[in-house]
């Protein structure tokens, strides 16, 4: 007999080791990338390519179901500025930092709800001078510029605050991730080799660009290190539709690792930016209900037409008033897909959402990454914050991603904020929302529904310590000593 990879002497610790009728390790066989048996260790004597994974353990590979593909692998050339206690201090580390090769000094990752000192253009303008300085909000929904950056991208000519927000920042992230193909691909395939080393096998890509040609032009370079679902955005749906794209169905010309995703659609803002639309006011502005980006009529249409196509959709919406509207319109056009972000829910339509079988697409780190600034800008909101216990406790199928660059792209950090819902020594947020590990484990594999059984895709990760006996830290630090991809070793510590 021959066979394509005999994984020997590893321990099953994620979905199916329920079924493995043993806590000692096993065999597993590969053939064609499919997992062809599960035995006791040195039950299967074959002529085979050995990985021997010493007694690691086994979970199903680890997918990311939102990521925002260039932005991301683009964001380790940018400035850092998650540590800026105030808008003078973000202006001081983008003053000193050094710009890129065409002068623009480029930033990312400031949180600037808490701040006591608001940003401005002329604070901006005083640190960075004639520099075009752009500084992007950790959630990706507002960029602050300077005077210099507001000339160049054509947005001068308002007095304000250099802030801009929602689709016009929007339009900035794009020119700054329009970056040439070489320097795209190449920071892409850093990127995947990375996510790689953390046990990942695949990804869902919601890069506000069109996506199919980047694709297949990566792999034909030799881009193989993780599976990938393209999504595209309205600006895309008439060309998918006549090109005749169906969402899962594989893009030619990727050797099968890429297939087409979903269509995306933005219904609102953010709370980090306070534009999320939500049913009551923000604290401290009674005026500031968020937005929707997208209206009830359009939203119905476009799901009408993605449906009729074969499309699923994608719908983000973050606040309590866009995540009823969306449901609203699953409701009216029997669209499938899923719920991305969901951080503000009624308890109401969590049950509507199971009832129309909308997918919650949720991003655990966001819960402790967001919990100060939702204590202080949502304290007065009757719905739920960033609700998790209580999606499996409705029934939902529920799917974890990270946002990436928004959050780090790892699942075990992923993983370990929906476990511990905490990443520093403070004590759990919302405690009552906490999953088991072998939940937080499944909502990180493929659609939520991998697990290491005979008959499934052999898409692995081989981890270097018992994730059940693992604290917070551990946990979200987890060694990943193998990554395996149809049978295939795309990562070996």
């Amino acid at each position: 007999m021959s066979a394509d990879l005999l994984i020997r002497s590893v321990r099953v610790a994620g979905p199916g080791r329920e079924l493995v009728p043993t806590h000692e390790p096993v065999d597993i066989l590969v053939r064609a990338g499919i997992i062809a048996d599960i035995a006791p260790a040195g039950g299967l004597r074959l002529t085979a390519e050995t990985l021997d994974a010493d007694g690691a353990w086994a979970v199903p590979g680890l997918w990311d179901h939102h990521v925002h593909t260039v932005q991301w692998a683009l964001d380790a050339q940018r400035v850092p500025l998650g540590a800026a206690t105030g808008a003078g201090h973000a202006a001081r580390l983008i003053a000193v930092a050094d710009p890129l090769p065409d002068g623009r000094l480029v930033g990312a990752g400031f949180r600037d709800g808490l701040w006591s000192t608001r940003p401005t253009r002329g604070l901006l303008d005083e640190a960075t001078g004639e520099r075009p300085a752009y500084l992007i909000n950790a959630d990706v929904h507002s960029v602050w510029l300077n005077s210099a950056a507001l000339r160049r991208e054509g947005f001068d000519g308002r007095d304000d605050d250099g802030m801009l927000r929602e689709e016009d920042a929007f339009e900035i992230s794009r020119r700054l991730n329009a970056a040439d193909d070489a320097t795209a691909d190449a920071a892409v395939a850093r990127a995947g080799r990375r996510a790689a080393t953390r046990g990942v096998t695949g990804i869902v890509d919601f890069d506000m660009a069109w996506n199919a040609e980047a694709w297949r032009r990566r792999c034909a370079a030799g881009f193989d290190e993780h599976r990938v679902e393209f999504a595209f955005y309205r600006e895309g749906l008439s060309r998918a539709v006549e090109e005749g794209l169906r969402t899962g169905d594989e893009l030619p010309g990727t050797s099968g690792l890429v297939r087409v995703g979903p269509l995306k659609l933005i219904t609102d803002g953010s709370l980090g930016t306070r534009t999320a639309a939500c049913s009551h006011a923000y604290a401290g502005d009674p005026q500031n209900f968020g937005v929707l980006t997208i209206g009830p009529d359009e939203l119905r249409q476009l799901l009408t037409r993605a449906t009729g196509a074969g499309i699923e959709v994608a719908v983000h919406a973050i606040g309590d008033r866009a995540v009823a509207s969306a449901l609203e319109a699953f409701s009216a056009t029997q669209a499938r897909g899923t719920m991305e972000h969901a951080q503000l829910v009624r308890h109401v339509d969590l049950v509507r959402l199971v009832r129309l079988g909308v997918v919650a697409s949720v991003q655990p780190a966001h819960a402790v990454d967001d919990r100060d600034l939702a204590s202080e800008l949502w304290h007065d909101q009757p719905a739920m914050g960033y609700p998790l216990a209580s999606l499996f406790a409705a029934g939902a199928a529920v799917r974890f991603g990270s946002d990436a660059p928004v959050a780090p792209l790892d699942p075990w950090r992923t993983i370990a904020a929906a476990v511990h819902r905490t990443d520093d020594e403070r004590a759990p947020w919302h405690p009552e929302e906490r999953v088991s590990l072998d939940v937080a484990l499944g909502a990180s594999s493929r659609h939520g529904e991998a697990r290491i059984v005979p008959g499934a895709v052999a898409d692995l990760a081989l981890c270097g310590a018992d994730p059940h006996a693992l604290d917070r830290q551990g946990l979200s630090t987890m060694p990943v000593v193998a990554t395996v991809l149809g049978g295939r070793l795309t990562h070996r510590a």
